[in-house]
């Protein structure tokens, strides 16, 4: 910012004239109150759009990729991993000018995604020329598939987390970040299986009974749960080391939260309520309705604590499809108030409360619940909202 006297001089000098002094110091004015406003109407800095010309490029991208595609299918007709193969490298040619020059973010996000769709497929087809897997007919053909499944899996989930790592590495495209959470997520969940496997032929580990199933798939819940933990940690990691949520680290962090919340809400819902695994119930009874409603508040005052709404968001979505979907299945008295109607209540109350004072709520909230020493990692408590 020129300070008034450095204008002064300018004048005096004759760099500008005293016209040019007055109009630079209506506009300095007018931006101050601009921002004054700003503060006063807080809204939510979403960098996931950058406008309506990055809109505009957006559907010029996938017009132009579509027209593409359907030239190479005419052109190499029943080639499929060239086709592929190309479509990845448009895909990066295109992200070269877009992000790499102008920055466009949906345009980039689009891009990405096509990316990294184009390279799953070419990974795929190259795992079923080297690794052909066939549908097993017989419980012997499954046992027998651990000698193909294992290094297809990790060739095919590593390569898409290499291929992520690459594309970010050039472009610093976030929701890559979310790919990478989902392919490790799925690379661990082979792991474990594989493990799993060579247990149980090695005699270390007894094979499981049929009434040992809901056990099993009960115990297995651990596995998305200890993910999400490790992958919302991360995302943490990555707001604390963002609290203004200036950088792209802290978009990395949103769609990580985004990856984290459904891993953490499933296994906490089913292993907190009670509910059958294996048959699918989805009516809670009074207890687990209690249980429920202390998961939700839970969920509000870490996604609060954090200023993150995107972790509260699929939260809130997954507890009002359960209530929905128990709404719509259920054959309760028709008389009687089911348990999921309260649910669905206090999750309509959440959204629309929140929605509507964020910050305020923030403030009123965390700010007397937590200590200065871990309010000053957090997100600042402020009016302006950087959160997403």
């Amino acid at each position: 910012m020129i300070s008034h006297e450095t204008l002064e001089r300018a004048v005096a000098g004759g760099v500008i004239t005293s016209e040019q002094r007055d109009t630079l110091l209506t506009m300095d004015r007018s931006r101050f109150h601009a921002e004054e406003e700003d503060e006063a109407n807080p809204e939510e800095n979403l960098r996931l759009i950058g406008g309506g010309n990055d809109l505009f490029v957006t559907v010029g991208i996938v017009l132009l990729s579509a027209g593409f595609y359907f030239m190479l299918s005419t052109l190499l007709a029943g080639r499929t991993l060239w086709i592929a193969a190309l479509a990845a490298a448009f895909a990066w040619a295109i992200a070269e000018i877009v992000t790499r020059q102008h920055r466009m973010k949906l345009s980039s996000t689009v891009l990405s995604l096509a990316f990294m769709a184009a390279t799953t497929v070419v990974l795929w087809l190259l795992i079923q020329e080297r690794y052909p897997i066939r549908q097993p007919e017989s419980l012997w053909q499954v046992l027998a598939l651990r000698q193909t499944a294992a290094p297809a899996g990790y060739l095919l989930f590593g390569g898409i987390i290499a291929a992520a790592a690459v594309y970010f590495w050039r472009f610093r495209v976030p929701i890559l970040a979310g790919v990478v959470a989902v392919s490790a997520t799925l690379l661990a969940f082979l792991q474990t299986a594989m493990i799993l496997y060579d247990g149980i032929a090695a005699g270390t580990v007894a094979a499981p009974r049929i009434e040992d199933v809901p056990d099993l798939l009960r115990a297995s819940l651990y596995m998305p749960l200890v993910c999400g933990l490790v992958v919302f940690g991360i995302a943490v990691a990555l707001d604390l080391h963002d609290r203004e949520r200036r950088t792209s680290w802290s978009d990395c962090a949103f769609w990580l939260h985004v990856v984290s919340a459904p891993m953490l809400v499933h296994p906490l819902f089913i292993l907190a309520t009670g509910q059958d695994v294996a048959f699918g119930q989805a009516e809670p009874d009074e207890s687990a309705t209690v249980m429920l409603t202390l998961l939700i508040i839970g969920f509000v005052y870490v996604a609060l604590a954090i200023d993150r709404r995107s972790l509260l968001v699929p939260t809130l979505a997954y507890f009002g499809s359960l209530g929905i979907y128990y709404l719509v299945n259920s054959t309760a008295n028709s008389t009687g108030i089911p348990p999921f109607a309260l649910i669905l209540l206090v999750i309509g109350a959440l959204i629309i409360t929140f929605g509507a004072g964020w910050q305020h709520i923030r403030r009123l909230i965390v700010r007397p619940t937590l200590p200065t020493s871990v309010l000053d990692r957090l997100p600042p408590l402020k009016v302006r909202s950087y959160s997403r």
